[in-house]
């Protein structure tokens, strides 16, 4: 039989070839329509709800018998004082927050890693992991009896300890508010965020560490030339994530620990929405006020992925 007797394979078209997969594999996929009826419900569907931004929104009226006014919302926004005072805070605590908290889980992962005592290091891990899985409800509870200014442990050991005189009210006063909810932030996220970090160096070659030792090397050489290379792609990608967030100063942390004492320094973008939207039912500038924040959040992302995969060629997509 010559070589042309044989028929040649067709080839299917990608999607199609895509598709079949997914019928070969139906009940993983069938896992995944919780999730994409989440995301549909909760994500998607309230987006129509954007226009309100561009609309004179009246409640009586609804969405489609309001008028349209364009950027008039977005003008009045940038007009306000305290919109102008959410930003800057919001930037301000955002920024304190990426530079003390994010270095935070990729420090505590390298030093656990380093622990070669299997009961201190599971020991440590469950108490850093611990504030992750309490609301910030309780959290603000326990931290509102820690700072308190009267009978507080933290102001009693400054006092008994370093000679402060006079105690400090660390959640009612502008000075220190915002390094208070940095703080916080850190004990609170800190053990969570470096699971990750401590799963990418579980899957670093062993043989790696054991060339390394045979030549000689320390282990903070081992550290410096073998651990970080390997989980810098897993950096790179939560930078991004952090980066494209930063608008996120917390609202849930903000809300339970703020008060119309600190709005100077803590008043954010998401409170103020919530006061605006919530409290004073103006519906329109508090929804132009959320797009604006999501769009810059948008920018940052695009922007974050490209400069990073430029520089080290690894990003999200």
């Amino acid at each position: 039989m010559t070589a042309s007797a044989h028929p040649k394979k067709r080839l299917l078209p990608p999607a199609l070839r895509e598709f079949r997969g997914y019928i070969k594999y139906w009940d993983l996929c069938l896992m995944l329509l919780p999730v994409i009826a989440y995301f549909v419900i909760f994500k998607y569907i309230p987006m129509g709800g954007i226009v309100i931004a561009f609309k004179d929104y009246k409640l009586g009226l609804g969405i489609s018998g309001s008028a349209w006014v364009g950027l008039e919302n977005f003008i009045q926004a940038f007009r306000t004082r305290f919109f102008i005072r959410s930003i800057r805070n919001t930037l301000i605590i955002s920024v304190l927050k990426l530079a003390v908290g994010f270095p935070a889980p990729i420090i505590l992962a390298l030093m656990l890693n380093e622990v070669r005592h299997s009961l201190y290091k599971r020991v440590v891990q469950t108490i850093s992991y611990l504030p992750h899985f309490l609301s910030w409800v309780i959290m603000a509870g326990i931290l509102t009896q820690l700072l308190s200014p009267n009978n507080g442990a933290v102001n009693a050991l400054l006092k008994n300890w370093f000679g402060q005189k006079e105690s400090i009210s660390f959640l009612l006063d502008n000075t220190y508010f915002r390094q208070t909810v940095v703080l916080s932030d850190v004990w609170k996220g800190v053990g969570w965020g470096s699971i990750l970090y401590l799963a990418t160096i579980s899957s670093i070659d062993p043989t790696l560490y054991e060339a390394a030792i045979c030549d000689g090397a320390s282990r903070p050489q081992r550290v410096r030339y073998i651990t970080l290379p390997s989980i810098l792609p897993t950096i790179t990608i939560m930078l991004i994530l952090n980066l494209g967030s930063i608008l996120d100063a917390g609202f849930d942390q903000i809300l339970n620990l703020y008060s119309s004492a600190v709005y100077e320094t803590g008043d954010i973008i998401d409170t103020y929405v919530y006061r605006v939207g919530l409290v004073d039912w103006n519906y329109k500038l508090s929804t132009a006020i959320g797009l604006f924040k999501n769009l810059i959040g948008f920018i940052l992302v695009v922007t974050t992925n490209a400069v990073a995969k430029r520089i080290g060629g690894n990003g999200i997509w």
